[in-house]
């Protein structure tokens, strides 16, 4: 121990040790002259001390500190003494030791590790050092291997492995290590006594992050599971309200548990739901959400673990507004929110939305949703300035959730996203108990209520207040009474207008459970005071104590906007924006607004109001400007808008660029080298103004410099180099930005001069014009040209993932540029080129980075055309291009455009080149590079000379312009004869000038002739009232328009002259015509669905005394109809016939003047109605239908019409036609076709067509007379059969009895019969149904058929009815006649029959 931590004598007995060989103080150190003579050796023994206690010295005061600081110093000098002998003795235990171990190293002995290799994960191309210690006597012989491979440093590269061994100090270094060097290292000892080895893996890893290195993928997988990097970026996402979206995420190796991948929304981490899924499979995480709302908006992020830390990508997603139900209707409201809950009551709070759509918000419509109905029902409607409303009259234990919808004058929004499900309860309660454990797990619960003492009627409440004043409402808040027994309460609330002096008791619609209480209906102005009474099932408390006076509040404000909003650039389709933020404990957020340059109307950015006070606009259009304006959110509503910010064009945000990388040696001197490399993948959005180059002596250790100042081109020679050395070189990209990454070193070259005959590699391939299956390739020529000239170029292409070359073309090309094509869309290739001489192939440049051949969708082209001037111009646009970017035009790829040819235009992201005086000079493919760009924006066209013709010719065209011709010259008649020419050119302005030649000579005006001319429209118009043979000839418009100019010739000569005077001297005839009645429609005829032929024609300009009559072959028909209210004339014709052929006419007449029309029904136009009947008549035929007859079987189909002559009919039998005969008949009616078969067979079974042709048409009507059909049908046929011969052989009186007869008294009455029947009938006769005795008078005569019955002498007696009645076995028959007997002198009476 030292004295440095001694400070106090009380520390002796803190320290170590037992403290008893601590002397007390001395008693002699008392007297004054021994503490005086002591005094300077004292001083010198503690001089040392106070040294070590780095300044702190204490003086004392008097004997007794004096006497406390002697017994310090000398306790501390024997601790001192102490503490030396224990040193002196372990300092030779240790000699003793040492002497003992040199002893047994200087003897023989076996060699072992004292120190062994240490395994080493490294950087590609950096340098890692392999060391272990060794002790063996004699020293020991060294070997180290590479996988069991010895290591030769001869047979590598110089400078590639260095192995040394200082004193049992073994070390390997391998510089410039790469992906082959990942192995195990093993060095291995041998000497007399033994052998010994270690072994370490070297892990080199590669920048891009891949794995790399022998075993490494299982070795890290078994250490630290698979490394997973995004393959694919998160791109901010547009949704739509109610509709919905997905993130997804591409991994380049399988994540070995799913549940690792996480994803945030504005850093609150996100789980699965029944809206919101997250996936995995396949290495693609993604989160979809089926029905997205406003809420869902914000800063997604996604993390997956890693080896070497969490991989983690973001996007923004951004809904936007649903279509509302009502045009115009404002969106939304979000974010609504329950507060305060309690038992009865609670407060809404909600997000104003962001887009009203130009009509401000009247109010909020709250519906509420009770349990688990899912029916919405409308509870309370809060004032639009508010976005905060109280709820009361809610159920104690019911769930609920809330919805507000945005209402303005023109309809009302969509509902907002329901809140959370709240219950209501008595929230206080749990504050009332405590839980008190007990017993391992058991608890004990006690509520305040149980310490109470027994009370009935409860205190009054206490402390009334008002928690919330707002324009529309307060909320009144107490505290419960104490003690408020145990019995459930209810409040009852009073209220008094300052200076009433009287109190109003408070309805409500339910009973106050809890401790607060809103009320709605307060007048402004006035100033309230109230007070609070208990009430349980005992009885009513007294009042509390007054409350403070209370006033409603005036209309919440708005916030005011937030100060220094500005837009800086991000990315080609973004812009950050940033403000100071607004200090107000209401504020709910930001709204964002955003508009392009040249607008006026604001689009909204944001639905979700933005916490913070930055924020990135997505989905911006690439080189257009925009300003932005940002509005504060509160709860009582949107504030104003912020001050505009200043125009900013979206465009790449300067950064330093990325490293160079691909370094190539391009020629090698004895003493100097010429290094090459590739430009930065990110040049930061500005031009690169040089590159700043190191070396590195792979003898030395140091890297320096190569230039001071930067070197503006990527080629730089070195020089002041050893030869022999090997170098390697490094470089940093400079821009307005800074100067950016340091770049990798390259490979170790060695400065050895170069004398093959082959020329040296090219360099600086690039590909540009890349398209879905082509691109154009391009390269500098060797620096190094070997033995002679380079004859020409070999071009190697390797598609990715492929490790053969193969070549472009079949032979070698002659020029610096090359466009590649029949490529395969969608892979990628690399290229490299190999330049030859003499001597043959040269070394291979450096391959290209890999190129992905796709059309992109906002590639630009070159555009070809003639500006407003008439000159021809090629033009170019990118509107991504950096601010310092140029654009680079060439002709046939051989440097820049000739000036004294064409003249280049340069504007903000376009360029134009004008050709000066076009000519087959200027024909080629002209080609443009925009530089500094990060990707390739690069574009070529072939100007042809046929194109250029075109172009030359409408640079003519436009130089020389000619007034547009819409429409030459027409004719028109107008309705009263007038000849009208007219024609149409583009518009022109109020100068132009029109002159009218007609046959060389320029006319005007005139009666005959109107000449009219209306710029505006470009017409021309002449009218001529009565057109001659003086108007015949040539008419010419000579237009002029400032230089434009156009002349148009019209020729009326000729046949078309004669054409147009007849025609216009018809028109004014036909006029004439209409100034009395006439047919509007002429007579035409017309055929109903029943067959009827109609004439209808159609009269107008009629009047009362109008008189309609209808002809037929000059002789007037009276049943011609006319209806004079519409002036329809009708005629029908029931069934058309050849009597009805002939000429129709009808006339209309009154003492205007009269009109007729004609129709002729012969020929033609009565075969064409005869057709049109039998079409008809075709279609109207009804389907086959069978029918058993008395003579077999009848197969018909009725129709409405038919006509021999016009209509053909065919019946075919299993397709074979079929022809009356003996068996077959066929015939046809008005309505009816027939096939009869007669006597009917087996063979008569099968299918029956009917082919019906009327005119060009035939229908096709079929039936199957087989099966039950034909059975049935035969059936009735032997029905029909047998009745027939019953008929026919029945009993039954046939003809001559008359039905009355009369005859005088005193005659023979004669009546005869004729009868007939098989077997021949019995025959009686019968008077008045009863029969007669053939007696005296009455005689019966039966002669074969006929019967005769004789009444002689007749008499009034003899009156009555008689029958005969004639009867066999097939039935009977009687036939009657009444005879009627009058006297002589009278008149036969009429009888009838009876």
């Amino acid at each position: 121990m030292s004295s440095k931590g001694l400070k106090h004598p009380a520390l002796l007995r803190m320290g170590h040790g037992t403290g008893q060989d601590a002397p007390g103080p001395h008693p002699c150190l008392s007297s004054n002259s021994l503490c005086h003579g002591r005094e300077t050796q004292l001083r010198c023994q503690t001089s040392a001390v106070e040294l070590e206690e780095r300044g702190q010295k204490r003086v004392g005061f008097g004997n007794d500190w004096e006497r406390t600081e002697v017994a310090f110093l000398r306790t501390h000098r024997l601790l001192r003494q102490r503490r030396d002998w224990k040193m002196l003795r372990r300092r030779t235990e240790e000699k003793v030791q040492e002497a003992r171990e040199l002893r047994e190293l200087c003897s023989g002995r076996g060699p072992w590790f004292w120190i062994p290799l240490r395994s080493h994960a490294v950087w590609e191309h950096t340098t890692v050092l392999l060391t272990c210690t060794i002790q063996a006597s004699p020293p020991p012989q060294v070997t180290w291997y590479k996988n069991d491979t010895r290591i030769d440093p001869r047979l590598f590269p110089a400078g590639k492995y260095r192995i040394t061994n200082n004193y049992g100090l073994l070390s390997l270094e391998i510089r410039r290590c790469a992906i082959e060097d990942s192995a195990t290292y093993t060095v291995r000892v041998k000497n007399a006594y033994g052998q010994a080895s270690s072994f370490a893996k070297v892990l080199v890893r590669t920048y891009l992050g891949k794995d790399a290195g022998f075993d490494s993928e299982i070795f890290k997988r078994s250490m630290f599971g698979p490394n997973v990097e995004f393959t694919s970026v998160l791109k901010p996402v547009f949704a739509r309200e109610k509709e919905p979206f997905s993130l997804s995420c591409l991994f380049s190796e399988d994540v070995l548990d799913a549940e690792s991948i996480q994803w945030f929304r504005d850093g609150r981490l996100l789980r699965s739901s029944r809206r919101r899924k997250i996936l995995y499979t396949d290495r693609q995480a993604s989160l979809k959400v089926s029905c997205t709302y406003k809420e869902d908006e914000g800063l997604y992020m996604v993390q997956v673990p890693s080896p070497f830390g969490a991989r983690e990508q973001s996007t923004y997603v951004l809904v936007r507004d649903a279509e509302a139900e009502n045009p115009g209707a404002p969106g939304s409201p979000l974010n609504v929110r329950c507060l305060d809950v309690n038992r009865d009551c609670l407060i809404l709070t909600w997000a104003p939305p962001s887009n009203t759509r130009g009509h401000p918000i009247t109010a909020y419509s709250i519906e509420r949703c009770q349990g688990d109905s899912g029916e919405w029902v409308p509870c309370h409607e809060a004032p639009g300035g508010t976005c905060r409303c109280p709820i009361q009259g809610l159920v104690e234990g019911q769930m609920y959730q809330f919805r507000v919808r945005a209402i303005s004058r023109v309809g009302s929004s969509l509902p907002s996203k329901a809140s959370e499900v709240v219950v209501m309860g008595d929230h206080d309660a749990a504050r009332r108990q405590t839980e008190i454990p007990f017993d391992l797990g058991n608890k004990i619960t006690i509520s305040t209520d149980d310490f109470e003492e027994t009370v009935t009627i409860p205190s009054p409440p206490t402390n009334v207040h008002a928690c919330e004043i707002r324009e529309g409402y307060v909320v009144l808040a107490w505290e419960e009474p104490r003690p408020r027994g145990r019995a459930p309460l209810t409040y009852s609330l009073e209220k008094s207008v300052i200076g009433s002096g009287t109190w109003e008791a408070i309805t409500s619609e339910s009973p106050v459970k809890s401790p607060r209480f809103a009320l709605l209906d307060l007048e402004k102005g006035k100033s309230y005071v109230f007070r609070v009474r208990a009430m349980n099932r005992y009885g009513l408390s007294d009042p509390s104590e007054p409350s403070e006076p209370i006033i409603l509040r005036g209309k919440p404000a708005t916030l005011p906007p937030p100060a220094q909003v500005q837009a800086f650039r991000d990315t080609q389709t973004s812009v950050s924006l940033t403000w100071d933020p607004v200090k107000d404990s209401e504020l709910l957020g930001y709204y964002i607004y955003s508009r392009e340059v040249g607008s006026s109307e604001w689009q909204t950015v944001n639905n979700k109001p933005i916490q913070g006070t930055r924020f990135t606009v997505p989905g911006l259009r690439t080189g257009k400007e925009y300003e932005f304006c940002v509005r504060s959110v509160s709860e009582a509503g949107v504030g104003e808008s912020s001050a505009a910010t200043e125009p900013i064009r979206v465009k790449q945000a300067l950064a330093t660029p990325s490293a160079p990388y691909g370094f190539v040696l391009l020629n090698c001197g004895k003493n100097e080298m010429v290094i090459g490399w590739k430009p930065p993948k990110r040049r930061g959005g500005g031009k690169i103004l040089g590159y700043f180059l190191d070396q590195h002596d792979s003898e030395e250790l140091d890297w320096h410099a190569v230039n001071q100042q930067p070197i503006p081109t990527r080629v730089c020679k070195v020089s002041d180099l050893h030869e022999g050395h090997f170098y390697e070189f490094r470089a940093r990209a400079a821009n307005w930005a800074g100067v950016g990454e340091l770049s990798a070193p390259s490979s170790l070259f060695e400065c050895k001069e170069w004398t093959m005959p082959q020329p040296g590699p090219p360099y600086d391939v690039r590909a540009s014009e890349v398209r879905a299956t082509s691109l154009l390739l391009q390269w500098e020529p060797p620096l190094y040209t070997g033995a002679g000239p380079v004859t020409g170029y070999h071009i190697s292409v390797q598609e990715e993932g492929s490790e053969q070359w193969k070549p472009v073309t079949p032979g070698p090309i002659s020029g610096t540029h090359l466009r590649v094509s029949d490529l395969q869309p969608g892979k990628s290739y690399v290229f490299q080129v190999q330049a030859m001489n003499s001597a043959g192939l040269g070394q291979p440049s450096m391959p290209t980075d890999p190129v992905f051949l796709e059309d992109k969708p906002d590639a630009h082209e070159i555009e070809v055309g003639v500006d407003e001037e008439g000159f021809i111009y090629l033009a170019f646009e990118a509107p991504e291009a950096p601010d310092s970017s140029e654009f680079q035009w060439s002709k046939d790829y051989k440097g820049p455009l000739d000036p004294q040819r064409v003249k280049i235009e340069d504007e903000v992201n376009k360029s134009k080149v004008i050709l000066k005086e076009p000519g087959l000079e200027d024909v080629g493919t002209y080609s443009v590079i925009v530089t500094d760009a990060d990707e390739d924006i690069s574009a070529s066209h072939t100007l042809t000379e046929e194109e250029l013709e075109r172009l030359k010719k409408l640079s003519h065209e436009i130089r020389n312009p000619v007034i547009k011709l819409i429409s030459g010259w027409n004719i028109d008649l107008l309705e009263r004869g007038e000849v009208r020419l007219w024609l149409e050119v583009e518009k022109l302005s109020p100068a132009a000038e029109l002159h009218l030649i007609f046959n060389k000579k320029e006319i005007f005006s005139s009666p005959n002739r109107k000449i009219s001319f209306e710029r505006e429209k470009g017409l021309v118009e002449v009218i001529i009232q009565n057109l001659s043979e003086e108007d015949k000839g040539s008419y010419t418009a000579q237009l002029q328009d400032g230089k434009a100019k156009n002349q148009i010739t019209l020729t009326l000569v000729d046949d078309d002259f004669d054409k147009l005077l007849r025609k216009a001297d018809a028109k004014r005839r036909d006029w004439k015509r209409k100034q009395g009645p006439y047919f509007e429609q002429p007579l035409q005829w017309k055929i109903t669905e029943d067959c009827q032929v109609q004439l209808i024609c159609k009269v107008t300009n009629t009047k009362k005394e109008t008189r309609f009559q209808w002809f037929f072959q000059r002789a007037e028909m009276p049943d011609g109809q006319y209806d004079p209210e519409t002036g329809t004339g009708l005629l029908c014709i029931e069934e058309l016939s050849k009597k009805d052929k002939g000429i129709y006419r009808a006339m209309v007449s009154d003492d205007r003047g009269e009109d007729d029309t004609i129709l002729d029904l012969t020929g033609d136009a009565l075969d064409a109605i005869f057709t049109e009947l039998g079409r008809i008549g075709a279609l109207s035929a009804t389907p086959l239908k069978i029918q058993g007859t008395e003579e077999g079987i009848r197969i018909f189909s009725k129709v409405k019409y038919y006509n021999v002559e016009y209509m053909k009919t065919t019946w075919f039998h299993k397709d074979k036609r079929l022809e009356s005969g003996d068996r077959i008949r066929v015939g046809t009616t008005l309505d009816e076709i027939w096939l009869h078969i007669l006597d009917p067979k087996d063979s008569d079974k099968g299918k029956y067509t009917l082919e019906i042709a009327a005119g060009k048409e035939a229908r096709q009507l079929s039936t199957d007379l087989s099966g039950q059909a034909f059975e049935d049908a035969m059936a009735e046929h032997q029905r029909l059969k047998a009745l027939a011969i019953i008929e026919k052989n029945r009993a039954k009186v046939v003809r001559g009895l008359p039905d009355v007869a009369t005859i005088m008294e005193d005659k023979t009455l004669c009546l005869t019969c004729v009868i007939s029947g098989d077997p021949t009938p019995e025959i009686s006769w019968l008077k008045n149904d009863q029969p007669v005795t053939f007696l005296d008078r009455y005689h019966m005569e039966v002669r074969g058929t006929e019967v005769t019955i004789t009444i002689e002498k007749v008499n009034s007696d003899d009156s009555g009815r008689y029958g005969v009645f004639v009867k066999n076995k097939y039935g009977s028959e009687t036939g009657q006649v009444t005879i009627s007997v009058f006297k002589h002198g009278d008149e036969p009476k009429e009888l009838k029959s009876m």
